[in-house]
């Protein structure tokens, strides 16, 4: 499935594979083991958990830690698309909890003053913005 992976397993195989259908998805590892437990597969929590955080290790999977309040969750993005390669700030709708990636220049100025003018490094991994999503506006 991804040349960067190590070891074949068939759960890592299903996890993956789980991820693939799904681009650009956010989804904690509690998903992840409620959809596979949905579709048949016999696999433990320990085991989504321990394939999960390789597959992170890899650079296969994105891993996102919001605030201590939310669940990590993980992303799996086509190699071209993949998050390494660009860097993305987040908005988290504080209703649904919907967590959307943000490319934005005006951002991106804002981080090169900080470091300008303030000498502080942003995380733009880290770094999200509450509110409110489009579809919880309505």
């Amino acid at each position: 499935m991804d040349s960067r992976s190590k070891y074949k397993t068939r759960h890592r195989e299903v996890i993956l594979d789980y991820f693939v259908k799904m681009p650009g998805i956010h989804i904690t590892a509690g998903e992840v083991y409620k959809g596979l437990k949905d579709r048949g597969v016999s696999i433990g929590q320990s085991t989504v958990y321990r394939q999960l955080e390789s597959l992170v290790e890899e650079g296969i999977l994105n891993k996102y830690i919001i605030d201590e309040n939310s669940p990590a969750c993980f992303e799996f993005e086509e190699e071209d698309n993949h998050c390494h390669k660009e860097i993305f700030f987040h908005c988290k709708c504080e209703s649904c909890g919907k967590l959307i990636h943000l490319q934005c220049d005006e951002i991106e100025e804002i981080e090169e003053h900080l470091i300008k003018e303030h000498k502080f490094f942003m995380d733009p991994k880290r770094t999200v913005f509450y509110g409110l999503c489009e579809a919880c506006q309505k």
